[in-house]
């Protein structure tokens, strides 16, 4: 029996409990840090299937380790799983029409339901794979909590929980299949609270210190930042309490969040000194008090091309999901709820990335159904962000984008919501756990990849992991 066709059987036995399991979590749909049934049903299936579980790892109360060893427990092979949900983005399943199950409720708009479950299937087949050929070795399932909140990885990184790990792999549902190239970028978040003094706005304005005045004078300073950083940096911001819905009240309170991003982690750094300065000038202004908190902070995600090399012949002998004409029709139905602008941009991505030529056939098929090859860096970034970067700069990592949607969805929507609960999600993540076994026991059989993978990784990052979080910031659980 050849290592894919094992792997196939594994996750076959095991396919009516992934699916069960991927249904449940996103029907619970649980937010950052809040992932509590979520967490306890992916650890009840670990136990029971003999991993050692430690619960609540870097102060995180949803996140945990799974770890399976035999014989000398080396190499030590890692799969990150995760399992939160956004805000607001109830929907029904499978269904291509917008239609909350409950109205402003959250929803797995990102597919992490999947993205937990398949890592689940593929540590799971990996022990198998250990046990049935009696290898030395250690799989490590990495539940990562919060990935669309403040993060976990960053914080499990600074606890060391991935010191003496050989190499990590990870995926994403995605509309393409395969091993992501581009970088993400860092970002950092924090809270900005304004503190004045109350009056009647009417009576006694001149007594008063305005704490929105505040609020809203750093959102105009900002905005003048925005043209002098660099072109790959954002800044976005919310207002989360404004100080209040009595215009006639002089606001003596305000918290804002913002976060910043940029390519590199100092770059990120800088410019959230900058607005920070710009903080402190509106309450200069205003002549009200400031204090931030910062809350969170990912470095960038930059992929691992020894890896990715050889992940993506993996990948190819895995092949692309096995799409029917009832997925190929859910897809179109999918990608033609979109609105007619957003629509347009969707097609103009197929045709850029597929050619001009397939664009009828794809938009009559909207599903990939192919492998696409890796090439090596320098790899451009795009603008979002993750904490998996932080597992890339502590041991060599390697995150596959396996489709489980239509092509050109787009992330965070209740589309991919939806779509994270049908045939499409279920083949992609059946898919992905098949390509994560099969690179992680190849990889473990073959110990000049991974020399080679370490001394790339030691090239790009240094070799020592540097949490871009301050020492004395701890996860933000129930604050963020």
């Amino acid at each position: 029996m050849t290592d894919l066709e094992f792997i196939e059987q594994s996750v076959a036995r095991r396919e009516a409990t992934i699916l069960d399991a991927n249904d449940k979590i996103w029907s619970y749909a649980e937010l950052p840090y809040e992932e509590y049934k979520s967490s306890a049903l992916l650890c009840d299936i670990l136990e029971k299937e003999g991993f050692a579980v430690e619960k609540g790892v870097a102060h995180i109360p949803t996140a945990f380790t799974a770890r399976y060893s035999r014989g000398t427990g080396h190499p030590v092979m890692g799969i990150l799983g995760e399992f939160d949900a956004l805000a607001a983005l109830s929907q029904q399943a499978a269904t291509p029409s917008k239609s909350p199950i409950i109205s402003g409720a959250p929803g797995h708009g990102c597919g992490h339901s999947c993205l937990g479950t398949g890592a689940l299937a593929a540590a799971l087949t990996v022990r198998d794979y250990l046990d049935a050929y009696e290898k030395d070795g250690a799989i490590i399932y990495y539940g990562c909590a919060a990935e669309e909140g403040a993060g976990a990885k960053q914080f499990m990184a600074r606890d060391g929980l991935f010191d003496g790990v050989d190499f990590v792999y990870t995926w994403h549902p995605a509309s393409r299949n395969e091993a992501q190239q581009h970088c993400s970028v860092a970002i950092m978040g924090a809270n900005f609270e304004f503190f004045g003094r109350s009056a009647h706005a009417g009576g006694s304005p001149h007594l008063g210190r305005s704490a929105l005045d505040a609020a809203e004078l750093m959102s105009v300073g900002v905005n003048y930042l925005r043209e002098h950083m660099i072109d790959q940096a954002r800044v976005h911001y919310a207002y989360v309490d404004a100080g209040g819905t009595s215009p006639n009240v002089v606001q003596d309170h305000s918290l804002i969040k913002y976060e910043v991003r940029a390519p590199k982690v100092h770059q990120m750094k800088e410019l959230f000194e900058r607005v920070v300065k710009v903080a402190r000038g509106a309450a200069m202004m205003t002549e009200t008090e400031m204090k931030y908190e910062i809350t969170m902070a990912f470095s960038d995600y930059v992929s691992n091309d020894v890896l990715g090399r050889f992940a993506t012949q993996c990948m190819m002998e895995v092949g692309a999901p096995r799409w029917d004409d009832d997925d190929y029709a859910l897809a179109k139905a999918f990608l033609e709820s979109y609105d007619p602008v957003t629509l347009d941009a969707i097609k103009a991505e197929i045709a850029s990335k597929y050619g001009a030529e397939r664009l009828d056939t794809l938009l009559a098929k909207p599903l990939d159904a192919e492998i696409h090859p890796y090439k090596d860096g320098p790899h451009p970034y795009e603008s979002g962000s993750t904490d998996v970067g932080d597992v890339g700069y502590a041991v060599p990592t390697l995150n596959l984008n396996v489709a489980t949607c239509c092509l050109g969805n787009v992330g965070h929507t209740w589309q991919m919501t939806a779509q994270s609960c049908s045939s499409l999600g279920h083949k992609g993540l059946l898919t992905a756990a098949k390509m994560l076994a099969l690179c992680t026991v190849r990889t473990m059989q073959s110990p000049e990849t991974i020399a080679a993978a370490w001394e790339e990784f030691r090239a790009k990052t240094g070799g020592v992991y540097h949490c871009p979080l301050p020492d004395d910031v701890m996860p933000p659980v129930g604050r963020y």
